[in-house]
């Protein structure tokens, strides 16, 4: 006779299943309040919103080494994510200095040099990187761990962090020379921006996952996410200077 009762694993995969979805649901919802809400001082809602969700899921049982934050893997997360910054360094001084690449660097966010130091030191750390660092490699890749096998933890947590990055790529080709004068400014190209942004941050956010698992550390995405966004901006600050000397 089949029983009444699901057997306890498949209790537990429910529960697993249920809590990912709760929380690629808290994520959207705390997107679109961020990007498109109009709220007031928006841009403290993804950081205090990921902390709260933090404080959510360590309440409701989550261990620290389940998030990344285990003290003893922490060296070894430090090690990587100081190796990771040095790679895209240089890989990002080599993009600077070739004139075939050097436009994409062109963002005109960061055309101030004093402004894109304060960015590459404070905004990006606080408003971006740690907060969809502890979100996404932290409780996202938490409840995916516990629920599907590598494969389901890379393609749903690449995508999903993609994903995050459609509202915030409105308008991108506008603001960068090098994109804009590849897929020029019209709706196509703004459509084409966006597309071009989810697979970039998709691609990024697998090679995230991977440097979180194999230093079981969140520290070492946290470096790598850091060197990406402040290098970057940082090289597009010297890259307008160089062009207007």
């Amino acid at each position: 006779m089949t029983s009444l009762y699901p057997a306890p694993a498949t209790r537990g995969r429910t529960r697993g299943l249920v809590g990912v979805v709760a929380v690629l649901g808290a994520l959207v919802t705390i997107n679109l309040s961020a990007n498109l809400a109009g709220l007031p001082h928006r841009e403290f809602v993804v950081p205090l919103s990921v902390l709260a969700l933090v404080a959510v899921v360590k309440a409701r049982g989550m261990h620290w080494s389940e998030l990344g934050l285990s003290p003893r893997h922490m060296p070894r997360g430090l090690a990587y994510g100081l190796g990771a910054t040095a790679v895209v360094a240089a890989v990002v001084t080599a993009g600077c200095l070739i004139p075939v690449t050097s436009p994409f660097f062109l963002s005109e966010r960061y055309s101030d040099l004093r402004m894109a130091v304060f960015s590459a030191l404070v905004l990006i750390p606080l408003m971006t990187v740690l907060p969809e660092e502890f979100a996404f490699r932290g409780v996202l890749q938490g409840a995916l761990e516990r629920t599907f096998g590598t494969r389901g933890v890379f393609l749903v947590g690449s995508l999903a962090f993609g994903l995050w990055h459609v509202t915030s790529s409105l308008g991108l080709t506008a603001g960068n020379a090098g994109l804009s004068d590849l897929l020029g400014t019209g709706v196509g190209g703004q459509l084409a921006g966006i597309a071009v942004a989810v697979a970039a941050t998709s691609v990024a956010g697998a090679g995230f996952i991977w440097i979180r698992r194999h230093s079981r550390s969140l520290l070492a995405p946290i470096g790598l996410h850091w060197a990406f966004n402040a290098v970057g901006a940082l090289a597009a600050a010297l890259t307008w200077r160089a062009l207007a000397g």
